[in-house]
């Protein structure tokens, strides 16, 4: 990651110099912005390779700032960082085009997962993604590793896991999951559990961690 820039932009003064001190070296540069303002101007002078922001800040939200920085450089990942009372507006996230979101308190590990996962993927390195505890993805061949072993996954299942490592490290919402894997047809909360309990037969049981009423991810650190 050290070949990477990144921009973080967050209103509280000490969270960011804290989050700088914690991961700022292991990037080229770790630019801070106050607001979405600062921030939006901050991405155009600097053209980093990966915006992390908060969504509620003064003058100009992260959503905001995030949708103008879409139109500039579409391909440019962006991480956000929301609330759980904030589902409404990570829903809108989704329809902006924003590539990960993480739900606050951030955990550390999950950060680190997540920028992981994006450095690889800009600098298109490794194909085998580690995702812990033994297992991996061939992001080449599109299957799922235990150890050695091939895991055999239906055609909606490899979609899931998929999408959730696309998103190491974050949640994907349901709304996420149905429109990804069911492309968008009307598809139950309940049916989603059913689906999930059938991938963790394959896998194990501490595999996929959940937040009920919201969505799902890799629990990368079981």
């Amino acid at each position: 990651m050290n070949n990477l820039t990144v921009l973080f932009v967050e209103d509280e003064e000490s969270i960011r110099k804290a989050l700088k001190s914690a991961i700022g070296d292991e990037f080229k540069d770790f630019i801070l912005a106050r607001d979405g303002s600062d921030g939006l101007k901050k991405f155009q002078k600097h053209k980093p390779d990966i915006v992390i922001t908060d969504i509620m800040m003064p003058i100009m939200d992260g959503l905001e700032m995030s949708q103008e920085i879409k139109k500039i450089s579409r391909d440019t990942p962006i991480v956000v960082l929301s609330a759980f009372d904030e589902k409404k507006r990570l829903l809108k996230a989704i329809d902006i085009g924003i590539d990960k979101y993480l739900i606050k308190p951030i955990d550390a590990q999950d950060l680190i997962d997540t920028l992981n996962y994006i450095g690889k993927d800009l600098l298109d390195l490794d194909d085998l993604l580690d995702l812990g505890n033994g297992y991996k993805f061939d992001r080449s061949r599109r299957v799922l590793l235990r150890g050695d072993e091939i895991i055999t996954l239906t055609k909606k299942e490899l979609l899931f896991i998929t999408v959730l490592v696309k998103n190491l490290g974050s949640y994907v919402l349901h709304e996420e999951i149905k429109k990804y894997v069911w492309t968008n047809r009307s598809v139950s909360d309940a049916a989603i559990r059913t689906f999930i309990k059938r991938v963790r037969t394959k896998t194990d049981k501490k595999f996929i961690k959940n937040i009920p009423g919201l969505g799902y991810k890799i629990n990368s650190k079981i």
